[in-house]
């Protein structure tokens, strides 16, 4: 195991590969090797000490994959400060209560993302800020809140341009920053992520330097990425996936990070093709996008090696294509979730390719895990479905603030994970779902995940999501939403035909509804929770 800072780790990966390639922006003309990079990192945290900056402080960052998003990563650990990453699809309410349950004494934001004009929301939280001087913000509903930072050109009331705080870089001495950054400890929170708040409100998961640099570390390894390798990232850095899995992973390895700002699949493909990028990271949506996309066959996928697809059930038909047509031969498959840091389980790149495409692999190192028996914590043996729990350096630290919270998924030691899982004679495992999307029909579990990767099977089916819903004989039935794919045609009549030769026939869906498109979180996951009330809601149920 690594027992590094995260300001350790840029240091000494700009020593030893300085002129290697860094940060790449193919639409912004942006590079950077690692001695620039560390150069950049540098500026922006004495920039971050000279606003007074604090270690443990909590800094939030509210963008999307932009450049000073990936800085101020590394720059806000250099120092000590805890970075809070904002989900980018939030809008007042949830932004208000992360800032307000974080203690967030700083935010940089952009002007806004997609639909949402971010300035806007700000001043609908907190319209005092409007007539404040920046740096001298002080309200009554944030009462640690005491700058906001803009990444932007015009300036707004109240806030501070990011170009105009990189200027106080120089009221800090070289010295003054190796200080603080030697009086970072390997324990110390330095990230911290809310969980999406589907049973409940959002939690503030505690990750420290030592959770999350193991954790890309093993997680690198296991991919085999050296300083050679260039990685494009289209997931979102403010999850687990783009943060650790992607940028710190490059980094610790010396790797090039090639982000893409707003997933595009084209421009995804791009990206691959002009910086002859050997890893790709994504949720199975994007490789599917990816794979769909009418100008997939015009790129060159050559130079691809490696990469995960995670964040959600991978269909096994798309991991064969991803392997057999993006040429990702030593692609694997991760599972974790962000209270792990995110990591539990990895495939490994010489798997067979069955073992890649029916399992999550096994344990990374020095991590354990085990499937239980939900009733009696009873650990199960091979081949028996149970709750699969986890311990190990990833555990987090805690939810923030929420010590019943973390005491409820944190026993003994073991963190529950709350999915479905089921461990093999050899050692891996496969996730069933979660416990609570189990469906129990007239007595029988029936579990989404293999009707699911049934029928993906179909070749007319591009996309889908199966969902238990309410039934007065049988308790719940099984409901199906299907996306079809291009240029193709079926019926609900056709699938279940289909259905009948292949899974037995309580599992066979009696609800069939098709659809263009799925309720997804920002990370790529479907919601089921909202399926299925849209399901309550046509059916009528």
């Amino acid at each position: 195991m690594l027992s590094k800072t995260i300001g350790e780790i840029v240091d000494e990966t700009a020593m030893k590969y300085p002129n290697h390639d860094a940060l790449i922006y193919v639409n912004r003309g942006l590079r950077l090797n690692y001695k620039q990079f560390k150069k950049e990192v540098d500026t922006l945290a004495k920039s971050l000490i000279a606003l007074g900056i604090q270690r443990g402080d909590h800094i939030a960052i509210w963008a999307y994959n932009i450049p000073e998003w990936v800085l101020l990563q590394f720059a806000s650990a250099k120092i000590g400060a805890v970075l809070v990453t904002v989900n980018t699809y939030y809008k007042a309410k949830e932004l208000e209560y992360l800032l307000k349950q974080s203690d967030c004494t700083t935010l940089f934001l952009v002007d806004g993302f997609k639909d949402v004009n971010y300035v806007d929301v700000v001043y609908k939280v907190a319209p005092d800020i409007k007539t404040t001087e920046p740096s001298k913000i002080s309200l009554k509903n944030l009462p640690f809140l005491k700058n906001v930072i803009l990444i932007g050109t015009q300036k707004k009331e109240g806030m501070i341009l990011y170009n105009d705080l990189l200027k106080n870089h120089v009221k800090i001495s070289d010295s003054e920053l190796i200080e603080r950054q030697r009086s970072c400890d390997i324990h110390d929170t330095i990230n911290m992520q809310y969980t999406s708040g589907t049973t409940g409100f959002p939690k503030g998961v505690e990750l420290t330097h030592n959770n999350i640099v193991n954790n890309a570390y093993y997680v690198g390894e296991t991919m085999g990425l050296t300083e050679y390798d260039r990685m494009c990232i289209p997931v979102p850095f403010f999850h687990c996936f783009g943060c650790v899995l992607s940028t710190l992973n490059c980094v610790i390895h010396g790797s090039a990070m090639i982000p893409i700002e707003i997933f595009n699949a084209e421009q995804v493909l791009q990206a691959i093709e002009k910086e002859q990028c050997t890893a790709l990271q994504g949720v199975p949506t994007m490789f599917t996008a990816e794979l769909c996309h009418p100008h997939f066959t015009e790129y060159d996928m050559s130079s691809l090696r490696t990469g995960i697809m995670a964040g959600a059930s991978c269909p096994i038909e798309v991991m064969v294509d991803a392997m057999s047509k993006m040429n990702l031969q030593e692609i694997t498959i991760a599972y974790g979730l962000t209270e792990t840091s995110p990591v539990l389980t990895q495939t490994r790149r010489n798997d067979p390719v069955q073992k890649r495409v029916e399992t999550v692999g096994k344990p990374i190192p020095n991590v354990e895990v085990k499937i239980i028996d939900p009733e009696t914590g009873k650990e199960l043996l091979p081949g028996k479905p149970g709750e699969l729990v986890a311990r190990g350096f990833g555990v987090m630290k805690g939810y923030y603030k929420m010590p019943d919270k973390t005491k409820e998924l944190i026993k003994d030691g073991w963190l529950h994970t709350k999915d479905l899982a089921v461990k093999d004679e050899e050692g891996y495992f496969s996730i069933l779902g979660r416990i609570d999307d189990m469906i129990i029909r007239g007595g029988e579990n029936v579990y989404p995940r293999e009707i699911e990767e049934f029928l993906y099977t179909f070749e007319k089916i591009q996309d889908v999501a199966v969902v238990g819903v309410p039934n007065k004989k049988y308790g719940e039935e099984v409901c199906a939403f299907i996306k079809i794919r291009e240029d193709m045609r079926t019926s609900e009549e056709e699938i279940k035909e289909y259905c009948k030769e292949g899974i037995s026939r309580f599992k066979i869906p009696k609800y069939i509804l098709f659809t263009d498109e799925f309720p997804m979180t920002a990370s790529g996951k479907i919601r089921k929770i909202d399926l299925r009330e849209i399901a309550k809601q046509r059916l009528q149920l």
